[in-house]
């Protein structure tokens, strides 16, 4: 089989425009567990959270369980 940009042509001289392999892409990092990407994913959602509740705080005079 020959390959020349993008066509191949296999061993009878017959033309596929389609045997175009795509390249494979594989993580090195995986994406669970406690993995650098979580604990930081984590961690930012946490500081969002903690400030989302002293906005509600300061907003309503409140604090969080008299809310409720």
């Amino acid at each position: 089989m020959t390959t020349t940009k993008g066509r191949t042509i296999d061993d009878q001289g017959k033309m596929n425009n389609f045997a175009v392999e795509p390249k494979v892409y594989v993580q090195e990092e995986s994406r669970a567990g406690f993995t650098e990407f979580a604990e930081r994913l984590n961690g930012r959602l946490a500081m969002i959270g903690f400030v989302s509740l002293l906005l509600l705080e300061i907003t309503t005079g409140n604090g969080l369980f008299s809310q409720f």
